[in-house]
C-alpha cells in the first residue's frame, strides 16, 4: 500500500451519531417556555433577569448547577420563585414549572424516525443532553429511548454539561469511538462548536428539513471518503 493509500482502520468513517434531546428529538424548547409564559404571566425576560440576579448572589449560574446535579430541582425553583416574587412585587410559586414545561414538549417524529433508521443501518446511537435529575422519568417518557439509543449521557448524572469538553469525552468513551468517527446533532451552535474543537463532525439543528439533509450528506461524504482512502494500493 502506498503512503497516500495508507490509513488507520475505520479512519474517515462515521460510526456513531450523537443527538441532543430537547429541541432536536422534541419540539422546540422555546415553545414550552412560551406556553409557560402564557399560562403563568411570567415573561422569559423576567426569568432571565431572575436567573441573572441569582448568578450574582450565588457566584454560580443556578441553571448550570441544576443541570449538573449540584442543585436540586426543589431548591432551584425555591430560589427562582423568591427572586421573581421580589422583582414582580407579588408571590410567585414555581412548583408546577416542570409539569407545565413538559405538557408542551412533544416528540419530533421525523427526527426520531431518522434515528431509528440510522440504528437499523448499523450506526451506534447516543443521546447527550443537558437535563435535570428529577426530570429523567418525564423526558424519557417522551420517546423510545432504550429502543433506539444504546448510550444516554445526562448532564445531571455525570456532573458535566455541554459545551464542557468532558461530557463529549464521556459520550465517546461509552460509545467506544474516536471523536472523528462521531457526528453530533444539537440545536445550540455553541455546543456544536465545542464538539468540533474536539474533532467531532457536527450538524447544527435549525429545522427538520435542514438537519436531516445535512446529516445524510455528512454520512454519505464520510462513507465515500472512507471508501476512497481504503481503496489505495501499493
Amino acid at each position: 500500500m502506498s503512503a497516500e493509500g495508507a490509513q488507520l482502520p475505520g479512519a474517515g468513517r462515521i460510526e456513531a451519531v450523537i443527538s441532543d434531546f430537547g429541541g432536536v428529538l422534541t419540539s422546540p424548547m422555546l415553545d414550552s417556555f412560551t406556553a409557560f409564559q402564557d399560562s403563568s404571566g411570567i415573561s422569559l425576560e423576567h426569568l432571565g433577569k431572575a436567573i441573572g440576579a441569582l448568578f450574582e448572589q450565588l457566584g454560580a449560574n443556578p441553571l448550570f448547577e441544576l443541570e449538573t446535579g449540584r442543585m436540586t430541582e426543589a431548591r432551584f425553583l425555591e430560589l427562582l420563585g423568591s427572586e421573581l416574587s421580589a422583582q414582580l412585587g407579588h408571590e410567585v410559586a414555581m412548583h408546577e414549572f416542570g409539569e407545565r414545561y413538559f405538557e408542551h414538549l412533544h416528540a419530533n417524529e421525523p427526527m426520531i424516525s431518522l434515528m431509528r433508521g440510522l440504528r437499523d443501518r448499523g450506526y451506534k446511537l447516543a443521546i447527550c443532553t443537558n437535563n435535570v435529575r428529577e426530570w429523567e422519568q418525564r423526558w424519557r417518557a417522551k420517546l423510545p429511548v432504550d429502543e433506539i439509543f444504546s448510550v444516554v449521557v445526562d448532564s445531571a448524572f455525570v456532573g458535566t454539561r455541554k459545551p464542557e469538553r468532558r461530557i463529549y469525552e464521556l459520550t465517546l468513551e461509552r460509545l467506544g469511538v474516536r471523536p472523528e468517527a462521531a457526528l453530533l446533532i444539537d440545536d445550540i451552535e455553541l455546543n456544536c462548536d465545542a464538539a468540533r474543537e474536539l474533532g467531532m463532525e457536527t450538524v447544527w439543528f435549525r429545522s427538520n428539513e435542514q438537519a436531516i439533509a445535512e446529516i445524510e450528506t455528512r454520512l454519505a461524504e464520510a462513507g465515500r471518503s472512507s471508501s476512497g482512502l481504503s481503496s489505495g494500493r501499493a
